[in-house]
Formats: C-alpha cells, sequence, structure tokens
C-alpha cells in the first residue's frame, strides 16, 4: 500500500479513538476497513471514501458545526452591546445595554413563534408563505438522520442571525428612541420582516430561483437590519443639538472607546461562526476545509478594512480615527459575508478593504444630509452590505450579476416599504421620542431609571 493509502486507513481508523461512544468506534473502525480493502483494490477510490463519513458520525459533526457557529454569533450580541455602549454618551449607556439584551430576546420568541416557518416555509409560491406557528423541535433523543443535522441545531443558527438584524437597528436610533416602540418595532421586524427577506434566496424562493447569492447574508441580514435603520434615522430624526441651523454639526464623544474596541473584537471573533458555519456542513474533508478558507478570507477582509480606513483618515484628517478604524474591521467583515468562499486571500483583501473605505467616505455623507446615525451602522451595514453583494459574481462566475442587482433593489424597497409603515404607525399611536428634557438628560433616567455611570456628571 501506498503511503497516502495508509494515511488514509489510519486516519479513518482514527475515529474509533477521537469518539468516546461506543456505536461511534465501532463505525469509525468500519469505515476504516472500508477504507483499507478499497485501498488494496483502487487507491483513488480509497481516498475518495475517506472523504465523507458516515450518516451518524456526519449528522453529528454537521449539528456541531450549527452549535459552535451559533453561540458564537450569539455572543456577537455582546460585541453590539459593548460597541453602542461605547460610543453613546455616558447618559444613555444603560439604556442601551437594556435595548441589546431586549431585542435578543425578542427575536428569540418571534423567530421560533412564527419567523423561522415564514423563512423556511417549504412549498410556497416564492414571495410569501409559512409553515404555521410555533416551530416544533425533535422529540427528546429523536433524530431524523434525513436532514444531515439536528433541526433544533438549525433553527438555533438561524435565530441568531435574526437577532443581528435587529442589533443593527438599535446602533443607529440610539439616544432618541424610547424603549417600548423599539421593542414593538423589533418584534415586527424579527418576526416578519427579517423572515420575508431571508425566504426569497435562503428559503428556496424568487431570488433564489433567479440565481441571487448571498453566502452568509450581506443583504438578507446587514442590507435587511441597514434599510430598517436607515428608515428609523429618517423617521425619527436626529439627536437635539447634533445639527445646527447654520449647517455645523456638533460631535457628541462616545463614552468609552475601549468599550467599543472590545465591542469590535467581539464582533470579529463572531463573525467566524457567522461566515465559517454557514458552510451548512462539516461532514466531508472538502466541507472542512472550506470552512477553513472562509475563516481566512473573513480574517483577513477585516484587517483591510482596518487598515484602510487608518490610511484614509490619516491622509484626510491628518490623524487617524479610531472609531473608523473599527467601523472598517466592521465593513470589511459585512463586504466579504456574502461570498467568503470563492474569493483568493488577496480578493478577500480587495473585498474588505473597499468596505473599509466605504465607511471613510460615507459617514460624513450621512451627516452633510443629516441623518443622524450613532454607531456608523448604515455605511457599515447597508452601504458595505451592498457592495459585497454586488462584489460576489467577480469571484464566482456561476452568479449573474443581474440577479444580484434585482436582490439588492427588492430588498431595499421593500424592507424601506414595511418599515416605514410600522415605524409611521408608532409614531402616531405612541410617539418615539422622549421629551426634550428627558433627552438631553438621558434616556437612563426616564426610561430605566438606572444610570450606567452615576458618579458621572451629566454635561450634554
Amino acid at each position: 500500500m501506498t503511503t497516502r493509502t495508509l494515511c488514509t486507513a489510519a486516519l479513518t481508523a482514527g475515529l474509533a479513538f477521537c469518539f468516546s461512544s461506543a456505536g461511534l468506534a465501532q463505525e469509525a473502525t468500519e469505515l476504516a476497513e472500508v477504507a483499507t480493502e478499497v485501498a488494496a483494490v483502487n487507491p483513488n477510490a480509497a481516498e475518495a471514501a475517506a472523504d465523507a463519513v458516515g450518516g451518524g458520525t456526519g449528522y453529528i459533526l454537521n449539528t456541531l458545526l450549527f452549535l459552535i457557529g451559533g453561540f458564537l454569533v450569539m455572543w456577537m450580541a455582546a460585541g453590539f452591546a459593548m460597541l453602542e455602549a461605547g460610543l453613546v454618551r455616558s447618559k444613555n449607556v444603560s439604556v442601551q445595554s437594556l435595548k441589546n439584551v431586549g431585542l435578543y430576546s425578542i427575536a428569540g420568541l418571534m423567530f421560533w413563534f412564527v419567523g423561522y416557518q415564514i423563512a423556511y416555509p417549504g412549498d410556497f409560491n416564492g414571495y410569501f408563505g409559512s409553515a404555521g406557528i410555533m416551530y416544533p423541535m425533535q422529540e427528546v433523543g429523536g433524530a431524523d438522520l434525513d436532514t444531515g443535522y439536528s433541526v433544533a441545531s438549525d433553527w438555533f443558527f438561524q435565530m441568531v442571525f435574526c437577532a443581528t438584524t435587529a442589533s443593527i437597528v438599535s446602533g443607529t436610533i440610539a439616544e432618541r428612541t424610547k424603549i417600548v416602540p423599539f421593542f414593538i418595532f423589533t418584534a415586527i421586524l424579527t418576526g416578519l420582516i427579517y423572515p420575508i427577506i431571508v425566504s426569497w434566496e435562503w428559503g428556496a424562493g424568487w431570488l433564489d430561483a433567479m440565481g441571487f447569492s448571498d453566502f452568509a447574508g450581506s443583504t438578507l441580514v446587514h442590507s435587511t437590519g441597514g434599510w430598517a435603520a436607515l428608515m428609523g434615522a429618517l423617521i425619527i430624526g436626529p439627536r437635539l443639538g447634533r445639527y445646527g441651523k447654520d449647517g455645523k454639526m456638533t460631535v457628541f464623544p462616545g463614552s468609552s472607546i475601549p468599550l467599543a474596541t472590545l465591542g469590535t473584537f467581539i464582533l470579529w471573533l463572531g463573525w467566524f461562526g457567522f461566515n465559517g458555519a454557514s458552510q451548512l456542513a462539516m461532514g466531508t474533508v472538502g466541507d472542512v476545509s472550506d470552512v477553513s478558507k472562509i475563516f481566512v478570507n473573513t480574517n483577513m477582509a477585516a484587517c483591510a478594512g482596518v487598515v484602510v480606513a487608518i490610511i484614509l483618515t490619516q491622509l484626510r484628517y491628518k490623524k487617524a480615527d479610531t472609531t473608523m478604524a473599527l467601523n472598517g474591521a466592521l465593513a470589511g467583515l459585512v463586504s466579504i459575508t456574502a461570498e467568503p468562499l470563492t474569493p483568493n486571500v488577496g480578493m478577500a483583501i480587495i473585498i474588505g478593504g473597499i468596505g473599509g473605505a466605504i465607511v471613510v467616505f460615507a459617514v460624513p455623507l450621512l451627516d452633510k444630509l443629516k441623518i443622524d446615525d450613532v454607531v456608523g451602522a448604515i455605511p457599515v451595514h447597508l452601504f458595505a452590505g451592498i457592495w459585497g453583494t454586488l462584489a460576489v459574481p467577480l469571484t464566482n462566475g456561476e452568479v449573474p450579476f443581474g440577479a444580484q442587482i434585482t436582490g439588492v433593489i427588492a430588498t431595499g424597497v421593500v424592507v424601506s416599504i414595511l418599515s416605514g409603515i410600522v415605524w409611521f404607525i408608532l409614531k402616531a399611536v405612541m410617539g418615539l421620542r422622549p421629551s426634550a428634557e428627558e433627552e438631553l438628560a438621558g434616556l437612563d433616567i426616564s426610561e430605566t431609571g438606572i444610570e450606567a455611570y452615576p458618579e458621572f456628571t451629566r454635561t450634554t
């Protein structure tokens, strides 16, 4: 037997040692025997046999990928919370923390109750459908091997993506939005609007049929949140004192750059689950290799976004801007999310670097238009999400450019209309903003009664 054949048989037999379960050990041993026998006849067939694992083991590995990726994406909720807590003023940190833990919880409940069934309705007309309410999980100890993974692991992985969409809105409209209308909007966004958009592509809807591709959600997740945030910013309006009548803009420094930096690193870490686990399979050598490549491309795109943001702000303002660098990392991550597998490292760097440049030029543009985005979420998630989606055909020749444009436009139109309707209704029924006195004093007092930094004197 050749060295490759010996290694193939040895690696497959090693599964018996790696898995403590007697059943899995027996399965791994049987696979090793098969690989050895086949190798004696056809070394190439032996290599192919070693590429895949048995049904039970594949089911376990795929489920683990969903669960590990899921809890990494769940940890991104902490990243959003820290990023926003660091970029808002001290008098609004407590309420922003509450919004983040609240939106994650609401997203979980709504996605279980109705959202998942709309996102993945099964056989439907391609535009809107529902498989019912209250998504059923498998019975205790039950498993349907035909799915290739635990249905509960799939639901969990999809749910944390849903929560990410709502987190994007939270940061944009911070410091001037009351809790109750925001939470109501979150429920509608995560239970209805986001699932509809997801069903068009990941649910095998009309965008999927025309060849639209969004690997991990540059448009379906990030742009959806970005459009909803943009409509909120337009309807709610800017923070008091942000833009003067003379056209000058007042800078409101964030409470903690270290917290914002920590939040960025947490998001960066979580993105490996966001993109990597979107491979949706870990039962073959090829799948695991692809996941590792996705990790590398994801990381390099973020690195490029940071470096480009630092260089451009140094050239433009004669000083490197820390917040731009942080958002440059996030924009690089959003940009590569639509297709993190097919680019080579060089293209991943270019895609992420352009994302970082988008942030540097889009943030001041929004201020000129008097669109108050507290954390820069619109440039990061909406604009970079659009760029990443349109860039997919550059490295994946099977994806038609027209389908990508159609997906971007359709998502923008539908999310903007639905979000705008909800924001206007909430504004008319209960109001979106606190009183001027409450806003100037800080929402920590009026909305939660608990100040994040009670020893600090509020001056702005």
